[in-house]
């Protein structure tokens, strides 16, 4: 559960980002990915979400971005978010907080959002203050499906779901490589659970502060 679902304390340190948004009244969810966009699996998750008529926020890299800008038009073309991941998926414990935030402002160039998530939700709390002061939204998660993992099989990344997801879940996918075989079977069938268990899919808000209507959840 460390891993899936970060621990209370943990959230604390960063309490101005988001790891859960509920609306009043209504039941949600906020599906993301990360790492890409990659010819190889990206065009099938896009296919997949017009199929639901769900859409998603994603949080690239902005080399990938540099690499594939059409993928990149496409996912915006098709209604979804962007978010910045860093240029080069560095990690912020293991880099200063100016190289952190240089390189992210690089990946800006490319990916139009003030959104952004630390690869690995791993950044300094010096880090993220520098990033709010830049103008940054930081936005973590609440469920962390292990889809990259190759210790976990696609029915194990399915019950991830199942087991962690509530109100307000911010939900983390990877359109990645690593993920892929794990990403194909789970994400259909996540996405049809979901809906059975009565949840909306949402967009995560781009404004900051949050309308009156969100609220931010630890």
């Amino acid at each position: 559960m460390l891993i899936e679902q970060p621990p209370y304390l943990y959230r604390l340190l960063f309490p101005e980002a988001r790891w859960r948004i509920s609306i009043p009244g209504q039941k949600t969810v906020y599906i993301t990915f990360d790492d890409g966009p990659i010819p190889e699996v990206t065009p099938w998750v896009l296919d997949l979400l017009d199929h639901y008529d769900i859409k998603a926020t994603f949080f690239c890299v902005g080399d990938n971005v540099r690499k594939h800008p059409h993928l990149y038009r496409q996912l915006l073309g098709r209604g979804h978010l962007a978010g910045n991941h860093t240029f080069n998926h560095i990690q912020g414990w293991k880099n200063r907080t100016s190289f952190l935030l240089d390189n992210t402002n690089k990946a800006a160039e490319l990916i139009d959002s003030s959104l952004f998530r630390p690869p690995h939700g791993h950044m300094r709390i010096s880090q993220n203050l520098a990033l709010l002061q830049a103008g940054y939204k930081v936005v973590m998660w609440d469920v962390v499906t292990r889809d990259y993992s190759r210790f976990m099989n696609p029915q194990q990344v399915l019950e991830n779901v199942k087991k962690y997801t509530r109100d307000g879940s911010i939900i983390v996918f990877h359109d990645s490589l690593k993920a892929e075989k794990n990403l194909r079977y789970a994400l259909p069938r996540a996405i049809e659970w979901l809906r059975q268990e009565g949840y909306t899919f949402e967009l995560i808000p781009a404004a900051n502060p949050m309308p009156a209507s969100h609220t931010a959840c630890l």
